[in-house]
């Protein structure tokens, strides 16, 4: 009997999986933090004799590498992909036995990348699962525009075949496990659902259910921004990456915590958004553990700035750290525990700036000098705004700091987490500032004039 395990990395809405025998198994795309696949293979009780990538990432930085070297297991890697390691290069059509009848499949599935290819895994000559990586997703396939902007429109028909080709080739009934499409910007669209097969995709995935050149018009006009910090992680995965190191940084009391906002260097508070606006050290940023810290941090962030984390505990800290090296913000410069109280100098105070709900906004002076700000991405401003809104996607604030008019600044998102990135942005700028802490939805139900396309 085979098996097939699941390693979550919901922060940047991706999977990886291990998937073996009784006594061997395989690694797909695993993530930077290793130790979670280890201790998945050693509750098992098997040995990782192979590694795969289905792709360069663009998103994430990869821990094959380092997976394979200290199991030592042979490193698999698409054959076109240009990397500077040693590897066991990999074409359409190679095999590898995993276990006692449990055989692995290499199927070239261009699309996200010139090199992606997906595996299939067979028990007994019987397709049972197939890892498709960024190729065919749930109810969607992964971008084609992450390589570069001249090869977007023949990467995308190449989506739409490689689809086909994993349709034509495998039973309904094979399982399809992506490592993209559960909320990560490689997607060209959220996955609906958590679960599905080459036989549910067969009637409900637009690369399969439309003639290519319909499927391709409509996924070009719907790609929407990519992070910044994507440009990193390809060139980091090519190059190999480092050992990861998830030991507690530095310490660093209120002095130095000053200091290094003085100088510049981002000071970034992982406590929930209401207690940041509840109170907060002037100039830092506010960036949820909690939420998709790796992507709006890595997004946002100088590269190469050095960062300093503030946490309510070691624990917050820890996962925080976790989540960071995933995306190649490998080490704090220093970092905190506590609370505000501790973090700011003696005779200073914590900053603080008020939240409120869509209501509270609708039964607002409008006498009063004040702008609304939208920090949603551009498609989903195109749904529907609030009239009169000043729209500036979250990726884009810091540059754009000088487009918002005078005034007390009420911003909004679609549920609050960005609109709380982006009231400490403004915050530390020295703006006055509201933060919209609600559903979108609400700005309807609380009768303010939303325009809807």
């Amino acid at each position: 009997m085979f098996f097939i395990d699941t390693v979550e990395v919901p922060g940047l809405g991706n999977r990886s999986y291990l998937a073996g025998g009784a006594g061997q198994a395989v690694a797909v795309d695993p993530p930077r933090d290793i130790d979670r696949v280890i201790e998945a293979a050693a509750r098992r009780g098997v040995r990782i004799t192979h590694v795969v990538e289905t792709h360069v990432h663009n998103d994430y930085v990869t821990g094959g590498l380092e997976l394979a070297r200290l199991t030592g297991a042979a490193y698999l890697v698409p054959d076109g992909a240009r990397v500077s390691y040693r590897r066991v290069p990999v074409a359409d059509g190679d095999r590898v036995d995993i276990d006692t009848a449990l055989v692995l499949r290499a199927l070239a599935t261009p699309g996200h990348t010139p090199h992606h290819t997906a595996y299939v895994l067979a028990e007994a000559g019987r397709p049972v699962a197939v890892f498709t990586g960024g190729s065919l997703l749930i109810g969607t396939v992964g971008r084609p525009d992450l390589v570069e902007p001249g090869l977007t429109e023949r990467l995308a028909r190449a989506q739409h075949a490689s689809a086909h080709r994993l349709a034509d080739e495998l039973p309904d009934e094979t399982a399809v496990l992506p490592t993209h499409g559960f909320g990560s910007f490689c997607s060209s669209a959220q996955a609906e659902g958590d679960a599905t097969t080459i036989g549910k995709e067969r009637i409900g995935n637009d690369a399969l259910v439309k003639d290519a050149d319909t499927f391709v018009a409509e996924l070009l006009s719907s790609l929407d921004a990519i992070p910044a910090y994507y440009a990193h992680m390809g060139p980091l995965n090519a190059h190999g990456p480092e050992s990861v190191d998830l030991t507690p940084p530095a310490v660093a009391d209120a002095e130095e915590i000053a200091e290094r906002l003085a100088a510049g260097e981002w000071v970034v508070d992982l406590r929930s958004r209401i207690a940041f606006a509840h109170g907060h050290v002037a100039g830092s940023f506010n960036f949820e553990a909690d939420g998709q810290l790796a992507t709006y941090l890595a997004w946002l962030v100088p590269w190469g700035k050095p960062v300093t984390l503030l946490a309510e505990s070691a624990e917050q800290l820890a996962y925080a750290q976790r989540e960071l090296v995933r995306v190649g913000i490998d080490r704090p410069a220093v970092a905190a525990t506590g609370s505000p109280a501790d973090w700011v100098r003696e005779g200073e105070r914590p900053r603080s700036f008020p939240r409120a709900t869509f209501t509270a906004l609708a039964a607002g002076d409008t006498d009063v000098e004040r702008v609304v700000l939208d920090v949603r991405r551009a498609s989903e401003r195109a749904r529907a705004h609030i009239a009169g809104s000043l729209h500036i996607p979250l990726h884009e604030l810091r540059s754009r700091m000088g487009e918002i008019p005078h005034g007390t600044v009420w911003v909004h998102c679609a549920g609050g987490m960005r609109a709380g990135i982006a009231a400490s942005l403004l915050d530390a700028a020295g703006r006055e500032v509201v933060a919209v802490d609600d559903a979108f939805d609400s700005a309807r139900a609380a009768e303010l004039p939303v325009m809807e396309s």
